[in-house]
């Protein structure tokens, strides 16, 4: 089925309930100020959230899968800051410091992804929606920077892009880009709020935390 665009007042996809955990089978640990929920699903797979135990912020959203012989590959950020893993042997410490680091931070009504050191000025970035595809492209006209982001809740949903959703400024050397959230993702995201709160919560200290409604 081909996608179909998503806005305000349109259809309900409540197959998606639950958003990315959907079809695996989740825990629910406490250590320090972070709740993570670990998802594991038949093909192997992992999904791994932590949140803010006081605000239930979205802090990290990652994923994995299993490799082609079935080893455990590489974790894929999804939200949040990957580690960065410096390597004497092919780097310097100040081109280290000095690469674009991309990251995504949703807020509560927009994906959102920052690109750090980015020094050019602000009529140098072109950011658009690619239709053939379904997928953000961010490009300097210097050539100096180029991106494809998929959004996977979008893609869940089979929801196409729309170019009035996006929006993106640049200031201190980092380029914001924002995309407005469907209402229909929103919805989902207040229910699977309460879906987690089902989950039944380990802490630390290995006591079981009843979760309240």
């Amino acid at each position: 089925a081909g996608r179909r665009a998503v806005r305000s007042g349109g259809a309900r996809f409540s197959r998606a309930t639950g958003m990315l955990r959907q079809g695996g089978k989740s825990t629910s640990f406490v250590s320090g100020n972070k709740k993570s929920v670990h998802t594991t699903f038949e093909n192997g797979s992992e999904l791994v959230e932590e949140y803010d135990l006081r605000t239930d912020e979205l802090l990290v959203r990652k994923r994995r899968t299993k490799t082609t012989l079935g080893g455990e590959g590489k974790w894929e950020y999804l939200v949040g800051d990957a580690p960065v893993h410096f390597n004497p042997d092919v780097s310097t410490i100040a081109e280290s410091s000095s690469n674009p680091i991309f990251s995504r931070k949703d807020t509560e009504r927009h994906f959102q992804w920052r690109i750090r050191n980015l020094p050019y000025s602000a009529d140098n970035y072109d950011v658009s929606v690619d239709h053939s595809d379904n997928k953000v492209v961010i490009r300097t006209k210097n050539k100096k920077y180029y991106k494809r982001i998929e959004i996977p809740e979008m893609k869940l949903l089979e929801a196409s892009l729309v170019e009035g959703a996006l929006s993106w400024h640049h200031a201190n050397n980092t380029l914001v880009v924002s995309y407005q959230k469907p209402s229909e993702v929103v919805d989902l995201e207040i229910k699977d709020k309460a879906e987690r709160r089902k989950i039944k919560t380990t802490k630390d200290d290995g006591d079981v935390q009843c979760n309240q409604q």
